[in-house]
C-alpha cells in the first residue's frame, strides 16, 4: 500500500467513525472538561466556572482583551497552563459548541497539507448530548449573535450556523 492509499484509508476510517457515532474525536478534551475513567468528558468544576465567567463577561460587552486581563487578575491559568491568556484562545472558547454538550466533527479538512475550514463542501457530523453541558443553548446562541454583531461584516450574517 503506497502512502496515498494509506492516507485515503485513514481518512475513510475517520469518516466511518464520524458517521456511525463511534469516533474518539468526540471525546477530545477541551478547557472546562477532564477525561473520565471511561474516556468520556467530565466537567472540571474550576475550569467550568471560568468558562461560564468568560461567556458572561462577553455577553456583558467586555472585549476579549478585557476578559483576558480579568482571568489573569483572578489567577486563572489558560488552557495551556500559562498565567497569560490570549484573545485567540478566548475567541475559540466562545465559538466552541462543545460547551453545550454537543460535538461537531469535521469542522476543518486537510487540503494540500494544511487545515482549512469546512464551509459545507464535506459533510459535518453533530453529536448531541455527547457529554454534560457547561452553558445553555441560549447563552451559546447569544454569544454567537454577539460575535456577528461585533464583526459587523455582512458576509458573516449567512456564515453563522446554529446547530440546534
Amino acid at each position: 500500500m503506497n502512502i496515498i492509499e494509506k492516507s485515503e484509508s485513514i481518512r475513510a476510517g475517520l469518516r466511518k467513525g464520524f458517521q456511525d457515532g463511534t469516533s474518539k474525536m468526540a471525546q477530545r478534551k477541551c478547557y472546562g472538561y477532564d477525561i473520565g475513567a471511561g474516556s468520556e468528558l467530565v466537567v472540571n468544576p474550576d475550569e467550568a466556572a471560568a468558562v461560564r465567567w468568560i461567556f458572561e463577561r462577553y455577553l456583558n460587552s467586555d472585549s476579549l482583551g478585557k476578559i483576558a486581563a480579568g482571568l489573569e487578575a483572578q489567577g486563572i491559568l489558560s488552557p495551556t497552563g500559562r498565567a497569560k491568556w490570549n484573545r485567540e484562545a478566548i475567541n475559540k472558547l466562545i465559538s466552541n459548541e462543545k460547551y453545550t454538550g454537543r460535538v461537531l466533527l469535521q469542522k476543518t479538512v486537510s487540503a494540500g497539507g494544511s487545515q482549512i475550514k469546512n464551509d459545507g463542501f464535506m459533510e459535518r457530523y453533530l453529536y448531541s448530548d455527547s457529554h454534560e453541558a457547561i452553558i445553555s443553548d441560549e447563552i451559546f446562541k447569544a454569544a454567537q449573535q454577539e460575535k456577528m454583531r461585533r464583526t459587523n461584516t455582512p458576509e458573516n450574517a449567512f456564515k453563522m450556523q446554529m446547530f440546534f
